[in-house]
Formats: C-alpha cells, structure tokens, sequence
C-alpha cells in the first residue's frame, strides 16, 4: 500500500507541474520582474522556510510575515494561493523522504490523507470565491491559531497529550474521528493555517505514537496542496514569478535540512516565530476589520 501510495503522489507531481508550468507559460508575457531585491527575498525565503518546514517548524507563518513586510503578494486575496502554489513541490518532496524513513499502519496512513486531501478541495473552493475582507479574517485566525498551536507545542502540552502514546495505527470510531480532524486540518491548509500543529494535536488526542504525525503530516500535505494549488492556479490567484521562484530554492532547502542536518536546537527560532505570527494576526485583524479598502500593489 505504500508503494501505491508513492506512486500516486508521484502521479499527483507531474499532474501538478504540468498545470502550474503551463499557466505559467500561458501568461508569460504577463510576468515581469519586480526588482532584484524582491526576487533575491524570495529566492532566500523559499530556501529557508522550506528548511524550517522540513524539521517541523512550518513554513506558511513565516513566509505570511515576509509576504507582508516586503509588500510580495498584490493583496490579501493572492496570499492562500501564494502560499500553496509557492510550496507545492518542496512539501511533496518532503512527503517522500517521510513516508520512508518512518513506518506506520498503511491503512491509517491512506485513510488519513485522503481525509486532508477532501478538505484541502473543499478549503481552496471556499477561499478563491471569498472577498478580501473575509480572506483577511479568515487569514488573521489562522495566524492566531497557528501561533497558538505552536506555542502548546512548544512549551510540552501537546506533548503532555501524547506521553505514553504507542499505537502506529487506528481502527473503529477513533479512525472515524481522526478522520474528521484531518479533514479541517485540509480545509484549514487551503486558507494558510498551517498544517503540522493541528495534525500533531489530533495525532496526540488519539493516542498514538507522535513519531507517526510526521508522515502523515508531509504525506497529507504532499498529497493536499496539489489539489488546493491546481485551483488557486485555475482561479489566476496567486504570485506567478514569485512561486516559481520559491518553488526551486524550497526544494534546495528541504534537500539539505533532509539529508545533511542532524541536529539542530530549533527552539528559540520556533519561540521568535510564534511571536511574529501572533502579531501578524494581530495586524491582519485590524486590516480585516478597517473600513478603508486595501491598498493592492502593482500588477506583476
């Protein structure tokens, strides 16, 4: 069953190359640079928080920050398709390397990701239809959320959670209510929560191994951001250049986090980045709930 499923999310890439690479070459002539420094910004971006994601920190926080500081993405409403499109194949990448290296029940596994991959349709449906004011709300909590999450985390309550946690797969009703949970997890992916915290929740609250959350967090991300992405890219809402960009040094990035680092203390850059991301919600609360309309940048 692995097997298949490597070889489905392998189907899945190419399927997904061959849309988001053809929208790119239908509106080439559509694409110009915005200078050096942004582009050199995203380059390093893309490299960075693909690194960061690899070892778990999660990139749609960090990279929601940088998006806003450097002004990269026209408006609120380019930004959950920015952040799947962008992220694509750097996150498939990393759903190989862990669907290997760890083991667990393949029928929790498959069940799992066909759950998230469900709510990630649903979830991209929902947020290209959206208008910008509800898009900025729905962005500010999820940054809270996320921010939240990875605070519990961080301090070992979530960790609390799973002490004693042993079993590598689910059956009955506790699969049916992961399976739920994986669901939102999916939708939430779409609207730029990230997925690894809730996922490691509900990994956690089931009672099983939290090793496990880690191939079924990448195998569910590799498995729903193509699907959300292919209709971000249908819909024309997202950073072309941007994506293709951050799409080439994010893979660069997971292939040295995955293959040359083994240890690495992390918790201060995680502490950092739950503090930005909770002031970024702050902030995009207050766009959400302004009565002025958002500046949008220039067109690319």
């Amino acid at each position: 069953m692995l097997l298949v499923l490597q070889i489905g999310l392998g189907a899945l890439m190419l399927a997904y190359l061959v849309v988001f690479l053809g929208d790119v070459w239908k509106h080439r002539a559509e694409i110009h640079s915005d200078g050096a420094l942004k582009n050199t910004v995203n380059a390093i971006q893309g490299f960075v928080t693909n690194f960061g994601d690899t070892i778990g920190i999660g990139s749609f926080g960090p990279q929601t920050i940088i998006y806003k500081i450097f002004h990269l993405v026209r408006d609120d409403t380019y930004l959950p398709g920015t952040l799947n499109v962008a992220n694509t194949i750097p996150v498939m990448f990393e759903g190989f390397i862990f669907l290997l290296i760890v083991q667990m029940d393949s029928l929790t596994l498959i069940t799992l990701i066909i759950a998230a991959i469900i709510g990630g349709i649903v979830g991209a449906r929902m947020v290209s239809r959206l208008p910008i004011k509800k898009v900025q709300m729905i962005i500010a909590t999820a940054l809270m959320l996320t921010s939240v999450l990875m605070a519990l985390r961080q301090s070992g309550v979530l960790d609390i959670l799973g002490q004693g946690n042993e079993a590598l797969g689910l059956r009955g009703m506790t699969l049916v209510l992961a399976s739920i949970g994986l669901f939102f997890c999916g939708i939430g992916q779409s609207v730029g929560v990230g997925f690894y915290a809730p996922c490691m929740a509900i990994v956690y609250f089931c009672g099983m191994d939290p090793l496990v959350s880690f191939p079924i967090m990448m195998g569910a991300c590799a498995a729903v951001m193509p699907m959300s992405s292919i209709t971000f890219v249908r819909e024309g809402k997202y950073e072309r250049l941007m994506s293709l960009i951050i799409m080439v040094t994010g893979v660069l990035g997971v292939a040295v986090a995955a293959f040359f680092v083994k240890n690495m203390n992390k918790d201060l850059l995680v502490w950092i980045v739950v503090v930005v991301v909770f002031i970024a919600s702050i902030t995009t609360f207050k766009q959400a709930l302004s009565k002025e309309a958002p500046a949008k940048t220039a067109e690319n």
